[in-house]
């Protein structure tokens, strides 16, 4: 009996064991493949030893040599982290023509000058003729803010746009996106490996809309904000400080923690305060529901009324090229009622 309760805990030491090398193994090979330097061959070549010493390793230990299994892994994965803290980001890349530029703005009180907004014209994917503007705002005359949600891939996974508002029916968009190099393409499992940098874009609405509905055959759907107007001036210069902030600072897209949904939540809980968590910050997908829950939307309307008033597809794509886009894909979605504002906003 002590001799079959010793086996069976040297089983599970040795299956404990081989998590402990076989997990970090796993990620040490995406590691490699997505950051090794030198061309494809290179990058296959880096990861097809990395997984034959860790399968070595791995042989050894379940011959019974724990010990020196473990530690020759550590000693290699040690390595292996001081080389992926050493990567660093950087602005200075050849980078995609709708990246290509970061937009940086200036504050005078409530006058704020962007520089670099982005106002491509679309005719494809790969056809457009590119614009970077500077415009000027008067956050006095701010009066909305619009959440837009962009699906391309199922219910779960969504792209976010915030739209800011003005009298004057103008309407400039803030996208955080993946700052991908030319000829890359996203990938959510590049995101977590250091693979974009991160950029906050501002751009014209007719373009940043458009591209998606129009261009991309993408499904968006806008929700008006209850948010006080001082919050509203808040959450733009948010903005604009994070955008100053990537061009001094780069800083690296990260597919959970550092993407279009987590970097609005936590300036938001910078001006409001408390913000519960929810796994539908990380299921950007859900994010409406979770902008409802706590008292974001108009609350006369479910939250499906609303989701079926705010579907601006069809209405993007039959504005297309119209001078009026931003009040066409508005129409029939109820404004807010001041009534319905938060307190503070009356």
């Amino acid at each position: 009996m002590a001799f079959s309760a010793a086996s069976l805990m040297r089983f599970a030491a040795t299956s404990l064991a081989t998590l402990v090398i076989g997990f970090p193994a796993i990620w040490g090979a995406f590691a490699l493949w997505y950051q090794a330097p030198g061309g494809q061959s290179f990058k296959t070549l880096g990861v097809l030893l990395w997984v034959g010493f860790a399968l070595i390793l791995l042989i050894a230990l379940w011959q019974g040599r724990t010990a020196p299994a473990v530690l020759a892994f550590a000693a290699a994965f040690g390595c292996l982290l001081v080389w992926w803290r050493r990567i660093a980001p950087s602005n200075d890349r050849i980078w995609a023509d709708d990246v290509a530029q970061m937009t940086a703005g200036t504050a005078d009180g409530n006058r704020v000058t962007l520089r670099n907004v982005r106002n491509f014209e679309w005719r494809s994917d790969t056809d457009y003729t590119q614009r970077w503007e500077t415009r000027d705002y008067d956050l006095e005359r701010l009066n909305s803010v619009d959440m837009i949600m962009s699906y391309w891939n199922g219910p779960a996974i969504a792209h976010m746009l915030i739209s800011f508002g003005f009298e004057d029916g103008e309407h400039v968009v803030f996208s955080v996106e993946i700052r991908r190099e030319k000829r890359e393409s996203f990938s959510e499992i590049g995101g977590f490996f250091k693979e974009f940098a991160l950029s906050v874009i501002a751009a014209d609405e007719r373009d940043v809309v458009r591209v998606r509905t129009n261009v991309r055959g993408e499904d968006a759907y806008l929700y008006r904000i209850r948010i006080p107007p001082a919050a509203m001036r808040s959450l733009f210069l948010s903005y604009t400080d994070e955008a100053n902030a990537l061009l001094a600072t780069p800083r690296f897209y990260n597919t959970i923690t550092v993407n279009c949904t987590t970097l609005v939540y936590h300036m938001m809980k910078r001006i409001v305060g408390h913000l519960p968590l929810s796994y539908r910050l990380l299921l950007s997908g859900y994010l409406p529901a979770y902008v409802y829950r706590v008292g974001g939307l108009d609350q006369r309307y479910s939250l499906d009324e609303l989701r079926t008033l705010g579907r601006i597809t069809l209405r993007a794509r039959q504005a297309d090229r119209s001078d009026a886009f931003s009040a066409d894909i508005r129409r029939g979605i109820p404004r807010l009622d001041p009534a319905e504002l938060p307190a503070e906003a009356r």
